[in-house]
């Protein structure tokens, strides 16, 4: 008989339960769930306000299958995934709070699966609290109602490294073989690159452990795998030039992957700075960082207790796919963004909260149980209050810079800059979709066009070239009438307001 890996399923006992004992722990164990989901969506909607427009990489995605504007330009390394989990709703209406909701409830019935994947392996009390504590990350909420990939990726690789758990221990369990290939799929269905990155211990475990290597479950995950990031191979040998030079190319965009030591700037961006690049900024508030220093070391002890218990692949398998699926982020590129670590805090998640239960529970003496309660709990508030802190912070900034896109479209087309027409240059990218307008850049990571093409258009459709403050205008537009919106000029080309005036 084939050796296999022995994962306890905590849940299990020595007397089978009768049927009604079973369906009670289930339902009162998923109910703890579904009420960690349904807050997590219910602070989304109330912290983070529907109302809060696209994000500049939201509106690449969302304008690929929305009918406000034409689609923007699609840099290499960005994956189609997360535009058709919004199509449902963009495809046919252009309400920022409509897709906003919707998004709201999707991460959060995706987070109640995730964690429902880990049923059996981890206390229901322990797997409720691990998600609170990815649910009430700053970073967790501002992205959920987003359309952005990162949070999937996320609760991809937390359900894959418990559904893969889940199949080594039961190998009749083919719901569990079906997740691993679901979740691998959705993974690189957003991101194939951090997919890789988050599957590479799954993979080498499965070929270089001799009790682990099981095929069904290898060809699962290699399934999965290919069968989400299909489609982006696909599109690089009909768009960009082959494989080889679809990586190159988002290579390039990142900065060149390469040894670059970005724990720093990570550490700067957790103030709330949603992209860091370059990461000059000042160092945050030590109370803000605190938590990052604590993660780690919490997640140590709960690989400790696990050993203790005789669980060890059940806490080091989270613990090292979140170590791969960070290293990137951490060393081989310039900048940093919060969300790109999305993936690892959850599945640090689940160790954490193991040594958190743990902490509460073990002393023997109720003296030692009430100072560790009281510690803990003040530890949690603690975060929690800046955790919130921050939140607020970017929040308010964020509907502030995106109404200034609204106000830059309406003026705009106060100049009879109206669709079709084409924006360039400076933010041309989410200021064209609050327009309706194309958008196109003769430089940079999203050039797309040549200086005389936009001259051409100019001649035919309404064309405005956006200049940041203190930046010369394009050469091309030197001799077109400008105008001022706050600090930034709109040159806009004459024949675009030849019979467009404000009447018109």
């Amino acid at each position: 008989m084939p050796k296999t890996l022995h994962v306890p399923l905590v849940d299990a006992e020595r007397r089978r339960p009768s049927a009604r004992a079973r369906a009670a722990r289930r339902f009162g164990g998923q109910s703890g769930l579904a009420l960690v989901a349904g807050a997590f969506t219910l602070a989304q909607l109330t912290l983070v306000r529907p109302g809060m427009g696209l994000g500049w990489d939201e509106v690449v995605y969302v304008s690929q299958v929305s009918p406000q504007a034409p689609a923007a330009f699609f840099s290499a390394p960005r994956a189609r995934g997360v535009s058709l989990l919004a199509a449902p709703i963009a495809s046919w209406s252009t309400s920022t709070a409509l897709l906003r909701v919707y998004m709201a409830l999707l991460s959060g019935l995706g987070l109640f699966l995730a964690l429902r994947a880990w049923r059996g392996l981890f206390p229901m009390r322990v797997l409720a609290l691990a998600g609170a504590l990815f649910a009430t990350l700053w970073v967790t909420l501002f992205y959920g109602p987003q359309v952005m990939p990162n949070y999937w990726v996320a609760i991809g690789g937390l359900a894959l490294v418990g559904y893969f758990l889940r199949a080594q221990a039961n190998r009749f369990d083919r719901a569990a073989l079906w997740g691993v290939g679901l979740s691998a799929a959705l993974m690189a269905w957003m991101r194939p690159t951090d997919a890789v990155w988050v599957t590479l211990p799954l993979l080498a475990v499965l070929l270089c452990v001799r009790r682990w290597r099981r095929w069904p479950l290898l060809a699962s995950l290699v399934v999965g795998l290919a069968a989400g990031a299909l489609e982006w191979v696909v599109e690089a040998y009909v768009a960009y030039g082959g494989l080889r030079q679809r990586l190159a190319d988002a290579s390039l965009v990142q900065g060149g992957l390469g040894w670059n030591l970005a724990v720093d700037d990570q550490l700067r961006s957790l103030v709330g700075r949603t992209l860091c690049r370059p990461c000059t900024a000042p160092w945050p508030h030590p109370a803000v960082l605190i938590w990052w220093f604590v993660l780690p070391l919490l997640a140590a002890l709960g690989l400790v207790v696990a050993v203790r218990a005789g669980r060890t692949a059940v806490a080091l398998l989270p613990l090292t796919c979140a170590a791969t699926a960070a290293f990137p982020y951490l060393f081989l590129i310039g900048y940093a963004a919060p969300r790109f670590l999305q993936p690892a805090y959850a599945l640090l998640a689940l160790p954490v909260a193991a040594a958190l239960v743990h902490l509460v529970t073990t002393p023997r003496s109720r003296t030692r149980r009430k100072v560790a309660v009281t510690l803990v709990a003040l530890g949690l508030v603690g975060h929690l209050a800046i955790q919130y802190a921050v939140l607020n912070h970017i929040v308010d900034r964020t509907h502030d810079a995106r109404r200034d896109w609204a106000r830059t479209a309406a003026e705009l087309h106060r100049l009879g800059v109206r669709p079709p027409c084409l924006l360039t240059e400076y933010e041309a990218i989410p200021i064209a979709f609050y327009t309706g307008c194309s958008s196109a850049n003769t430089d940079g990571n999203n050039a797309n066009t040549t200086p005389q093409d936009i001259e051409r258009t100019a001649r035919r459709l309404p064309v405005a070239a956006l200049v940041a403050p203190e930046a010369q205008p394009p050469a091309y537009a030197r001799t077109w009438p400008y105008h001022r919106i706050g600090e930034m000029r709109m040159y806009v080309a004459p024949a675009s307001t030849a019979g467009r005036g404000p009447g018109a």
